[in-house]
């Protein structure tokens, strides 16, 4: 699977001829313009689109995936992550004009993703149908459990109190309020994520901020920390006990792809949404996606994590994270974590529920959507009351049936994006 992602991220880099260094400044800019655009659109534009796909991609994987990384393979695992980022941003660019490229509309919306883009532009139907029926197991049920689990260990920690009966009450909780807003469909979901997103990372980014100066010395030591136990993880200071380069790229990986979601699959259901001049214009904006979520936010739950060895804690998931904002903030480290949590992964539930309803309807019609979501708020009831490293294992299975139709399409379709990108040089 490493080599199948990371080998699919290089081949689309090169095919693309480094589009993401060459090109991500555009993204920006496309990004934030309809921001300061006075007309209004009756569609959801590009930054409601990138940011229902980011209200995806920020969440538990940003917080407990990044302490879980560090914990089980090193330091060194943030580094493989930053790299499975850069070969991501091409990886999902492509996702996005396909997405983009092969939609189709449905009402007063589109709608698109990979089972389309696969049926339609490989020509699979089969395969098309079992990435559909993948991205339901794995996001709308079992990935949903995730972020309802990491809810539900974070207001453990902050209320000090871990009970059956408290955590049935957080996850009903959590159920109501995404039913609420899950029943409105695409454009409340994308109002609702166009709101809060930017609020949740702008908070989460000035928290970690405040920690990262009062630490301002030991910020150059740690990142050669993360360097050098990417290479050679016996030789560096800190790195944690057994680690080895192999357990430091496969969860640098693992975690990087869950956080991001380049290749999955799962963002292009977002971006296909988006009304957009051109295809490659979605494409350029996706790419922010992934930059904002790995190389600033996850960058920055690593280093809190690293400055502060709570990853040294004997403690596990979101917890880690949870000490080490307590740690660098003090008393009040615990409950803004467990606040920044609440939104990352209550919006990612939203984004995931979304994508899985997208495929609900492809390969069932609009009559299976009120099934799904009811069986969808039953996973999230559920996932409040398991253990968290069976659901992580869940988790990464799942993803990587998701991965495989969707990558082989990526290869397949190669033409057609760079024919499609080439248009607008």
């Amino acid at each position: 699977m490493l080599v199948f992602l990371l080998g699919t991220g290089v081949w689309l880099t090169l095919q693309l001829r480094f589009i993401q260094v060459r090109h991500l400044g555009k993204g920006f800019k496309l990004t934030f313009a309809p921001l300061f655009k006075k007309e209004k659109s009756e569609g959801i534009n590009s930054f409601k689109a990138l940011a229902t796909s980011i209200s995806a991609q920020v969440g538990t994987g940003n917080l407990a995936g990044v302490a879980t990384a560090i914990a089980s393979g090193g330091p060194g695992a943030i580094f493989w992550m930053w790299i499975s980022s850069f070969f991501g941003m091409a990886t999902i660019f492509s996702e996005a004009i396909l997405a983009q490229k092969y939609r189709v509309k449905k009402g007063s919306h589109f709608v698109g993703g990979p089972a389309y883009y696969i049926r339609d532009g490989l020509g699979s139907r089969w395969l098309a149908g079992f990435f559909a029926i993948a991205i339901i197991i794995a996001l709308g049920f079992i990935g949903n459990m995730v972020q309802s689990n990491a809810i539900t260990v974070a207001m453990n920690q902050a209320i000090g109190v871990d009970s059956l009966p408290i955590n049935l009450v957080i996850g009903v909780i959590i159920a109501f309020f995404v039913g609420l807003i899950l029943f409105g469909g695409i454009s409340r979901i994308s109002n609702f994520a166009g709101n809060v997103v930017p609020f949740m990372a702008l908070l989460y980014i000035g928290g970690s901020l405040i920690i990262l100066i009062s630490y301002a010395d030991q910020i150059i030591p740690t990142l050669q920390l993360i360097v050098q136990a990417a290479i050679s993880p016996e030789a560096a200071a800190g790195g944690a006990l057994g680690a080895t380069i192999k357990e430091a790229i496969r969860y640098g990986i693992a975690r990087g792809l869950f956080s991001n979601e380049a290749g999955m699959g799962s963002t292009p259901h977002a971006h296909a949404v988006a009304e957009v001049k051109h295809p490659t214009h979605q494409g350029l904006v996706a790419m922010v996606g992934v930059f904002i979520d790995t190389v600033i936010i996850c960058t920055l739950t690593a280093m809190v994590v690293l400055l502060t060895n709570a990853h040294q804690s004997g403690l596990e998931g979101s917890a880690i994270t949870q000490e080490g904002f307590a740690r660098g903030l003090g008393s009040f480290g615990i409950p803004f974590i467990a606040i920044c949590l609440l939104f990352f992964a209550f919006t990612t539930i939203l984004g995931w529920a979304y994508f899985g309803e997208v495929n609900v309807k492809f390969l069932f019609g609009d009559q299976a959507v009120g099934v799904y979501r009811s069986v969808v708020l039953i996973f999230i009831v559920t996932g409040s009351l398991v253990q968290v490293d069976f659901v992580w294992e869940i988790a990464d299975t799942f993803n990587a049936l998701m991965v495989i139709p969707n990558i082989l399409a990526l290869l397949g379709l190669t033409k057609v994006i760079k024919s499609t990108w080439q248009q607008t040089l």
